[in-house]
């Protein structure tokens, strides 16, 4: 069975704007916001790398034609900021964040593969995609960037976007290829998650 990318990104696009706003609508609760700034931040934290990748790409923003998306953030930050002490129990902030940057690395990497890009910038664009809100609410919240830090991140959207290129331009089934490196990119940023598995940095 043939899967449609369009149909692939109608499902994603939600969940991974609901769950990147849930991060952003707890970072919002815990920074002492009221209830308009944390639904802001998530929608920030929701749509932001998407819009950028959008605009760089020449494209119509992608929320600005599916509303559910806007609600799926705004749910995301309404159930961060009322039910914060249950969500918070599960320390939901870093996971919430690694399967938003997954899905959202994928589906932009997916979006600019179908524009016909080389496999460079379907790459580049997933990371923006997949980082790029997250660094928006971290920037608001006057928090240091998850991307700028020597955990795995920026990495496991890149890895996660490079095996979907790979994948892709190798005739692999959209569906198999958007579900490989979406499941790389969790699996690689989770695994950093449990172990710390980090980066080097310079020792000067």
């Amino acid at each position: 069975m043939i899967i449609d990318l369009d149909l692939i990104l109608s499902f994603a696009n939600p969940i991974g704007a609901f769950v990147f706003a849930l991060s952003g609508g707890i970072v919002a609760v815990r920074n002492k916001m009221d209830i308009f700034g944390a639904v802001v931040l998530a929608i920030i934290t929701a749509v932001g790398g998407g819009t950028i990748r959008d605009i760089i790409l020449n494209q119509p923003v992608f929320w600005l034609y599916d509303a559910v998306i806007i609600w799926c953030a705004i749910a995301g930050g309404l159930m961060a900021f009322f039910l914060h002490s249950f969500v918070d129990a599960f320390k939901p902030i870093r996971w919430a964040d690694a399967l938003g940057l997954a899905i959202f690395a994928i589906a932009g990497a997916a979006k600019t593969a179908s524009l016909g890009h080389d496999p460079l910038f379907v790459v580049i664009m997933g990371i923006l995609t997949g980082t790029g809100g997250g660094v928006l609410r971290d920037v608001v919240a006057n928090r240091d960037p998850l991307l700028l830090k020597e955990e795995i991140y920026a990495t496991a959207a890149m890895v996660g976007a490079g095996l979907y290129a790979a994948l892709h331009f190798s005739g692999v089934p959209e569906g198999w290829a958007f579900a490989a490196g979406g499941l790389v990119a969790f699996v690689l940023r989770g695994a950093a998650l449990v172990f710390g598995w980090h980066l080097p940095k310079s020792q000067l």
